[in-house]
């Protein structure tokens, strides 16, 4: 990014070991590197060690592969050879891939200003300030990509999400809603809708229907099983129910609407037909802590104390924070 002779040396200071090959040897990646679809790029890194193109090719083929920890040192010194927009971008992308977080936010500070009119940069520094958690520093990030382009849709979208997070709802709606008027596209439409449904506003239904408009092969499920989530919300349960067969319909595989069709199901006491539901569900994914949950929940409420304990057990397998789970294990052996 920045001049190469003046970011190298910042690279190197910052943690950034210059070692390239002793590090990969250490860790046996030369063998990997000297396989398929690696090494034709290795032989020619082998000819050319100080194009930093190969570097990049190689260090990108390997992100394909979810070899991460290997692509790290290439992104690297791709980076130390000729810095670059693009090549900070991709090696961001990899820093916190690999959990280093701290140099990632390091490095996107150094080029936000090597390179303001890329808003990338900013924008992906609030995601890095989200990640650690500086949600105000994060604020500050969209902020300032608003201050330029007042109708960037992307940074009404990520402060939106942001402001969800920080379970500041309304918040979240305004910036979302701003986002979805002017690009309207399924990532922010989606969020709003969500967002819609779990505060009981209609509003999600029409915002919906706009976004199934344009899945003419009807293979869209999330439309269908937002607008499932808001009629169960306000207990319209008779227009919940179809709506989330038509989700499983469309996919099968999607677990939740099997959750929420159960969770309906046991509040109208129906619990053999619940459980049978919540049991479809454990079928297709056993890692949901909610589906174990809520057959404990039907056992309880059918007099099977120690079946139900078992699965509130279970629940807190998945999800160790599950307050309500361990609630009802405590109160059950009490």
């Amino acid at each position: 990014m920045k001049h190469v002779v003046f970011y190298f040396v910042c690279l190197c200071t910052a943690g950034f070991g210059c070692n390239l090959a002793g590090s990969k040897s250490a860790n046996g990646f030369d063998e990997i590197l000297q396989q398929p679809p690696y090494k034709s790029v290795s032989d020619s890194i082998d000819k050319n060690p100080a194009d930093a193109s190969l570097y990049l090719r190689r260090a990108e083929l390997l992100t394909q592969n979810n070899q991460h920890d290997i692509a790290y040192y290439d992104y690297k010194k791709s980076w130390q050879l000729q810095p670059s927009e693009t090549s900070a971008l991709l090696f961001t992308s990899n820093l916190f891939l690999t959990g280093r977080s701290k140099d990632a936010i390091d490095l996107l500070k150094k080029c936000a200003q090597q390179y303001p009119a890329n808003m990338e940069f900013i924008r992906r520094l609030g995601e890095g300030y989200t990640q650690t958690g500086d949600t105000k520093l994060a604020l500050a990030q969209y902020d300032e990509m608003l201050k330029k382009d007042t109708g960037n849709f992307e940074a009404l979208y990520e402060k939106g999400m942001l402001y969800a997070q920080m379970k500041d709802t309304a918040s979240a709606i305004s910036m979302l809603e701003q986002s979805y008027r002017r690009q309207p596209i399924l990532q922010n439409g989606l969020a709003l809708a969500n967002l819609y449904a779990e505060t009981k506003n209609a509003k999600v239904i029409a915002l919906c229907d706009a976004l199934q408009q344009k899945d003419t092969a009807r293979d869209f499920v999330d439309p269908v099983f937002l607008k499932g989530v808001y009629y169960s919300n306000v207990k319209d349960y008779a227009k919940a129910i179809p709506l989330f067969d038509d989700a499983i319909k469309r996919d099968w595989r999607f677990v939740d609407p099997y959750i929420e069709k159960g969770i309906i199901l046991f509040e109208q006491k129906n619990y053999d037909e619940a459980l049978k539901t919540f049991q479809y569900a454990a079928n297709i994914s056993y890692t949901s802590a909610d589906n174990y949950y809520w057959m404990g929940r039907c056992y309880e409420a059918i007099g099977k104390k120690e079946e139900a304990i078992d699965y509130y057990y279970k629940a807190l397998t998945f999800d160790k924070n599950f307050t309500e789970a361990r609630e009802a294990i405590r109160r059950l052996k009490n």
